[in-house]
């Protein structure tokens, strides 16, 4: 080969490695690259102002890159988390509180929303009351999830308890099909599935969450301790942007345009848009950490202790991160 050839390709060659290497940093530096965050979710809109904030590109506009990475319940999630899998989650507090008792580095940075789970049953399974649940079967999305919590609790002011039922753990989105072949007589899940099982003629809420705990915590959103001593100025960026997304959330809940919210959220889970705008408008989205909320946190805790799910509750400079 013609050497001033070959010494023109051998310089294109560099020249071409030194922008893709200068390309590659610009990208980690938007964002991008190794810096994607991973964010794990459950199917739930549960976690609507993770979805908002993704379609209304709030992540873009503070140059975070995000990847959202959907687990089936928080148990999953959160071990994930331990592996570092994932950098950020919107979890049930439950899952998290478990894990960080267990000794995970995690904080809570964020409150998501409240309630918003409900014990729903077929008309066949001739359950109408609580002291019916005796013997029958009853699906949850696992034994680390809430909604085990709730049930438990639920049985327990009942004059029940978990060895009175059959406990099975299922996928939340296979509930509502086997609960409408009447493979299960029972289940406690997650909204919007509660309001999809109770479109079907054959399947009625026995006890909404609000009923059964007012006011109780459900999804945070937390992060791992490693992605927050690394990384603390995005985990505060991550904060604002849930406020921003919850605040749009509530206005147009508020002012009866839920749609606006729906159209943002993922297909698998709108299954009928009317459904979903009712199931958003039955619980609470909230954002930060107040006295409050972290008193109903404190209260929860020591009803899981109770029920022998915690050995102790988590202490807070072990259990919150406040941006």
């Amino acid at each position: 080969m013609n050497r001033k050839i070959t010494f023109v390709l051998v310089l294109a060659l560099a020249a071409f490695l030194v922008m893709g290497s200068a390309s590659a940093g610009l990208f980690d530096f938007l964002g991008g690259g190794e810096d994607t965050v991973k964010i794990g979710y459950l199917p739930s809109d549960h976690d609507a102002a993770l979805f908002v904030a993704d379609q209304k590109g709030l992540y873009k506009e503070k140059n975070i890159s995000v990847e959202l990475v959907q687990f089936n319940n928080g148990g999953d999630l959160m071990t994930a988390m331990a592996s570092g899998d994932v950098d950020v989650g919107y979890v049930g507090i439950s899952p998290v509180l478990s894990s960080v008792s267990a000794g995970v580095p995690a904080k809570v940075i964020s409150a998501a929303q409240v309630e918003g789970s409900g014990i729903v049953v077929t008309n066949d399974s001739g359950i109408s009351q609580a002291a019916d649940l005796k013997g029958k079967t009853i699906a949850t999305p696992g034994e680390a999830s809430i909604q085990h919590v709730l049930l438990s609790y639920y049985l327990k002011q009942n004059g029940l308890s978990l060895d009175d039922i059959n406990e099975s753990a299922m996928k939340v989105p296979s509930i509502n099909d086997a609960l409408k072949t009447n493979n299960i007589p029972g289940a406690i899940t997650f909204q919007p599935y509660v309001s999809i099982a109770e479109a079907n003629d054959n399947i009625d809420e026995l006890a909404d969450s609000s009923e059964i705990l007012p006011g109780h915590p459900c999804c945070v959103v937390v992060a791992s301790q490693d992605f927050i001593d690394k990384h603390a100025d995005t985990a505060k960026e991550i904060v604002a942007i849930h406020k921003n997304a919850t605040t749009f959330i509530n206005d147009n809940i508020k002012n009866n345009t839920t749609d606006k919210v729906v159209e943002l959220l993922p297909e698998d889970i709108v299954t009928d848009p009317a459904l979903e705008a009712k199931s958003l408008e039955s619980f609470p989205f909230i954002f930060g950490l107040n006295e409050s909320y972290k008193s109903n946190v404190q209260a929860f805790q020591q009803l899981e202790v109770e029920l022998g799910i915690l050995n102790q509750t988590v202490p807070p400079e072990k259990l919150y991160w406040e941006a």
